[in-house]
């Protein structure tokens, strides 16, 4: 079987297994996720943070984008333009942001494009992970080119079920450094170093 064949198969499994889960579970796994997100030194020392705004059963995000404005630090959203990922500095979440493409809220035209050699911390979605820090998204390929643009620090907010042993990739798929989950923090630059 191709690796294409091979995404595709794990793509659909890992969203049939997330879109199963109730709302309130969601919710609650979620702010686990942040518990523990929140208090990795790469969050809390970074100065500009990337995050995305959650559809359907992905990690909720609402929290983060909260404390992050809270706290001072710098909140950049992407936003589709073509075929890739633009980031925009949001100050105000309810006023600067917009529907966009797959009905996912984005920063509107007035806000401030950031440079992505500016992110310090990158709070990412997927489908799933493995701990190598491999990552599989929905296809489209918008972070992994996004990421090969900036040394900031990757971090993967997931499920547990989302982790699996083998993750398909190849040499354009980019690796994140940390896979957090309600559970544990997998330390993806030591292979089979988990900190609970």
């Amino acid at each position: 079987m191709s690796m294409q064949h091979d995404k595709a198969t794990l793509r659909s499994r890992m969203r049939a297994w997330r879109d199963g889960l109730g709302t309130v579970e969601l919710d609650a796994l979620s702010e686990e996720v942040e518990a523990r997100v929140v208090t990795l030194p790469a969050f809390t020392t970074a100065r500009t943070i990337c995050m995305y705004m959650h559809i359907g059963s992905e990690v909720r995000t609402g929290g983060y984008i909260a404390r992050a404005l809270l706290t001072g630090k710098r909140l950049v959203l992407p936003r589709v333009e073509g075929g890739n990922l633009e980031l925009c500095h949001v100050t105000n979440p309810v006023h600067d942001l917009t529907a966009g493409g797959w009905g996912i809220m984005e920063p509107n035209p007035e806000c401030e494009v950031i440079s992505p050699r500016e992110v310090n911390l990158f709070l990412l979605p997927g489908l799933a992970f493995d701990a190598m820090g491999r990552r599989l998204g929905y296809g489209k390929g918008f972070f992994d080119r996004l990421l090969v643009q900036s040394a900031g620090v990757r971090v993967a907010l997931a499920l547990e079920g989302q982790i699996v042993e083998n993750v398909p990739a190849n040499e354009d798929d980019q690796l994140v450094q940390w896979v957090v989950t309600p559970d544990r923090v997998i330390d993806c630059r030591t292979p089979g170093a988990n900190i609970l």
